[in-house]
């Protein structure tokens, strides 16, 4: 390795730690002072999401001061409406920290493990996050939390992306989109070099300092057509999704890269 690449190696483990220790500290400290000084529920999941916004806004913060990676997130003003369905793809573990951290009052869909995990389930247990563990619980959890202004953040791959491989998405999104009859606003993520993809260990340290773009796309009506069945317009929307996004990525990688040279 590199000095550059041990520099980032040290200041990779410092944001590890950093994430950690909040995460503990928001379960052990915030969590219940939360639930004893406010008894209603929706009022305290929103403090807490607030918390968690201004608490992962630092953290991109300290991984840019550090010098581990750097950022641009586009059209990001399109991400301040309240109720929206915000459907990503998945390249890297820290792309939910980055929509988080820019999206008010978000909810998100987890997947159950994490809130089984020391780290996590303090904040998501404070938060109200949708678990993923139940899909009839997790589409009237959706509802709700839509019906009540927040934004929910999905990611419909069901897992992160594999590096150089067409995205394939699930139908948790379309579902939802059209139980809810709500419109898709797309969020397009791209990670280079690629860094913690699914099975890469956070002490790989890529040759160079990673680049994140997030591009916010125009929001994508749902067309229900009441004379379909549920489960077979979910399947032509998810197809629809996966090929947008898909095409999306390819018109990103054909751009002129005006990235700064790390």
């Amino acid at each position: 390795m590199t000095l550059d690449q041990w520099r980032r190696g040290i200041g990779t483990a410092i944001s590890f730690m950093a994430f950690g220790i909040g995460g503990l500290f928001i379960g052990a400290v915030v969590a219940p002072i939360l639930q004893i000084g406010i008894r209603d529920n929706q009022r305290r999941q929103w403090i807490a999401r607030q918390l968690i916004q201004r608490c992962f806004r630092c953290f991109v913060a300290l991984m840019q001061a550090l010098g581990v990676l750097d950022y641009r997130f586009e059209h990001v003003e399109r991400l301040q409406r309240p109720g929206l369905l915000i459907l990503a793809n998945h390249p890297s573990l820290i792309d939910v920290i980055f929509l988080l951290a820019h999206i008010p009052h978000a909810d998100c869909i987890v997947k159950g493990r994490l809130a089984h995990n020391p780290f996590t389930r303090g904040p998501i247990r404070a938060a109200g996050y949708i678990t993923n563990d139940e899909p009839e619980a997790v589409l009237d959890a959706a509802k709700t939390s839509l019906a009540n202004g927040g934004s929910l953040i999905l990611f419909p791959e069901g897992t992160r992306t594999s590096p150089r491989r067409p995205i394939k998405f699930r139908r948790g999104g379309a579902n939802i989109a059209l139980r809810t009859n709500t419109n898709i606003t797309p969020v397009l993520i791209h990670c280079t070099p690629t860094t913690l993809t699914k099975g890469e260990p956070w002490y790989r340290i890529p040759a160079r300092k990673v680049w994140m773009t997030l591009r916010v796309l125009d929001d994508l009506p749902v067309n229900d057509d009441n004379q379909q069945p549920t489960g077979q317009a979910a399947r032509q929307l998810t197809r629809r999704l996966s090929n947008h996004f898909n095409r999306e990525l390819e018109r990103f990688h054909n751009e002129r890269d005006t990235r700064p040279v790390a």
